[in-house]
């Protein structure tokens, strides 16, 4: 049985950073792309980034380009987010999610609805 769960989160001001962390458990995810989405109540779950687990492939979402970066560590089987120069607009609940690589076209890795398995969130604030 597939888990994901998430840490890290909390309270920062802004300009600050916090690292979440996602264990993962339960299968090998050597050919999966795993991503952080994040959502607000009544709002649509945003993409944040995503990674191929062999590290050859990484994507952000524009709003956190140059600010966030996602890592793993293959032998502990976690994945990482780390978020530098937060902004208000920031908070949210933050998921982490796995998703089986299908399709040979990495951008499609941005939907959620390509992701298979997902963690119960973690919530992240960010106060101004």
């Amino acid at each position: 049985q597939v888990q994901l769960v998430e840490s890290g989160g909390g309270l920062v001001q802004a300009g600050g950073s916090l690292r979440l962390s996602c264990a993962a458990s339960g299968r090998t995810f050597s050919n999966y792309f795993m991503g952080w989405f994040r959502q607000n109540p009544g709002k649509e779950r945003e993409f944040v980034a995503t990674m191929m687990w062999s590290g050859d492939y990484e994507l952000y979402g524009d709003s956190v380009k140059g600010r966030f970066i996602i890592s793993r560590d293959s032998a502990e089987n976690m994945v990482y987010l780390q978020m530098t120069s937060l902004k208000p607009e920031d908070t949210a609940v933050y998921y982490c999610a796995a998703a089986l690589q299908r399709d040979g076209y990495y951008g499609f890795y941005a939907l959620q609805s390509r992701y298979d398995y997902w963690g119960q969130g973690t919530q992240v604030t960010v106060s101004s």
